[in-house]
């Protein structure tokens, strides 16, 4: 599929999106260090660390990568009082995207630590649990008032449990004329039920419906769930084989953006992200579609979690 240049009117109403982005959020911590010898310890290697670096992860970095586009971003999560929510809350203001967060003292915020010798991830570590009810209501209580002062809901799913009202806030925003799209989670997707487009990729589509052998499997498996659930559409990210858009009309195909692959963290926090701005600034899906893959395209190119700006992207 074709890509077509962004007019200076296309650019301005990107400018002008609003993004409502909910879902877990995380503090991405990379430690870079020197590996010289083994332990005599154990069999693993010793990380002399030299460098170390910190990124927002899950709904903050399709936050960051909505502020990155130019749009207007606005972040609705639970984090805990800690030291980790507080960076994170430096590093999302640095970069513009609004935040809205609900704190709850029992929660720890999630953090990913990563330990990177010679240019490869040794070890992740994840620390985490998960958010009072209470503090989730308030939430939702939240979402309500935000949501008539933007274009877009973006739901970004990690299955860290800050998205146990999901069901009732994509019946709201649809109710409103929001488009509504997902990034989801698990193997049970009725909860996603009415939304606009949901964004899995080939293995989180197969523990959903199950294997596929051929094109014409996956056309059937992929219209039957998107019409079980009442939504507009399917996007499917394939990664070297691209993406595929299943809607009401049938399925529209694009081949990925042939470069280097450096890194695929993040990338579909960039698609989803890149497709939600487009959207509220009023495109349809089929014309955000090549955008968001060339996003995809752009954003592999680097390491970890990372973004896109609109000037990389019409480049």
């Amino acid at each position: 599929m074709k890509t077509d240049a962004l007019s200076p009117l296309s650019a301005a109403r990107i400018k002008a999106a609003r993004v409502l982005v909910v879902g877990d959020v995380m503090l991405d911590r990379y430690w870079y260090g020197a590996v010289d010898r083994i332990s005599p310890e154990a069999p693993v290697p010793v990380v002399r660390v030299t460098r170390e670096e910190e990124r927002g992860g899950g709904a903050a970095n399709v936050a960051l990568n909505v502020a990155a586009l130019g749009a207007q971003a606005t972040l609705l999560t639970v984090v805990g009082e800690d030291e980790a929510s507080h960076k994170l809350e430096k590093l999302l203001a640095q970069t513009g995207v609004k935040t809205e967060l609900r704190r709850d003292a029992g929660l720890k915020t999630t953090v990913k630590l990563r330990i990177i010798g010679r240019q490869q991830q040794l070890i992740r570590l994840d620390f985490e649990n998960t958010p009072d009810q209470e503090i989730l209501a308030s939430q939702a209580a939240r979402f309500d008032e935000l949501l008539p002062i933007h274009d877009a809901v973006l739901f970004s799913d990690y299955g860290k449990g800050g998205l146990a009202h999901v069901s009732d806030m994509i019946a709201k925003a649809r109710a409103l004329g929001k488009p509504v799209l997902i990034d989801p989670k698990g193997s049970d997707y009725s909860r996603y039920q009415g939304a606009t487009v949901i964004t899995p990729n080939r293995a989180e589509l197969q523990e959903v419906v199950g294997t596929w052998h051929n094109e014409e499997q996956l056309l059937a498996k992929a219209q039957s769930l998107r019409q079980q659930l009442g939504l507009t559409a399917i996007l499917l990210t394939r990664s070297e084989e691209g993406m595929s858009l299943f809607e009401d009309s049938g399925v529209s195909h694009v081949s990925a953006q042939a470069r280097e692959v450096f890194d695929v963290t993040g990338a579909g926090d960039t698609v989803i992200a890149t497709m939600a701005v487009l959207l509220g600034a009023g495109m349809t899906l089929q014309q955000a579609l090549p955008w968001a893959n060339r996003a995809g395209g752009v954003v592999v190119g680097k390491f970890g979690t990372a973004t896109v700006r609109l000037e990389e992207l019409i480049a």
